[in-house]
Order: structure tokens, then sequence, then C-alpha cells
């Protein structure tokens, strides 16, 4: 059974930072897609950062510059490197997998249960 946990998430200053950790279990990360995505509330998801098969990126323009989206294999850990955050930026963040290995174009079949990041101005 897949499981994505993310953690990281909390409250900070306009400008500040947060580091998102998304562990998945019962999962194999390496030649698979994974991505970060975010709902702020009345609006749709997002997506914010993709992680492909074959380890390209592709960045949300709202985010472009300041988010950066890495993984550890060996872990099958994501993460999410947040910066110059701002109150646009608040939201529930979500972790996604795709469960078939070596696939470019992405669907995503697991999602965790969300870290709430809440930016203050």
């Amino acid at each position: 059974q897949v499981q994505l946990v993310e953690s990281g998430g909390g409250s900070v200053q306009s400008g500040g930072s947060l580091r998102l950790s998304c562990i998945a279990s019962g999962y194999t990360a390496s030649n698979r897609c994974m991505g970060w995505f975010r709902q702020a509330p009345g609006k749709d998801r997002e997506e914010v950062a993709v992680i492909r098969s074959d380890e390209s990126i592709r960045y949300g323009d709202s985010v472009l510059g300041r988010f950066s989206i890495s993984r550890d294999n060996a872990k099958n850990t994501l993460y999410l490197q947040m910066n110059s955050l701002t109150p646009e930026d608040t939201a529930m963040y979500y972790c996604a997998a795709d469960k078939r290995p070596f696939y470019f174009s992405c669907q995503y079949h697991y999602w965790g249960q969300g870290t709430q990041v809440t930016v203050s101005s």
C-alpha cells in the first residue's frame, strides 16, 4: 500500500522560507513522476512543481525562481524548498506520485493528505 506523507508546513512571514518533505512508503520514487500541488480556499488546485521520470523538472509560473523541487531516490523522499514566500503562496500543499515507471507524461495515482502553508504579510 502506497502512502505519501507530507511535512514541513507552517506559518511564516512574507519573505521567509520553508522546506516541505514528502516521504513515500510502499513506493519506488526513482524513474517515476512526482510533484507538488497546492490549493487555496476557493481556488482550483495548482501544479507547483514536477520532477519527471527522467529527473527533468517543471515549475508553475507563479513559483519559478523562488521554489525548488528535488528528491532523494534512496530515501523515497520528495522535497520542495520555498523561498521568498508571499501571502499568495498560502495554501494546502500536496505531494502526488505516478505509479508508472519511465513515463515522461505524468499522471498522479497517489496523493498525500497535505500540509498547510500560511504566509502572513
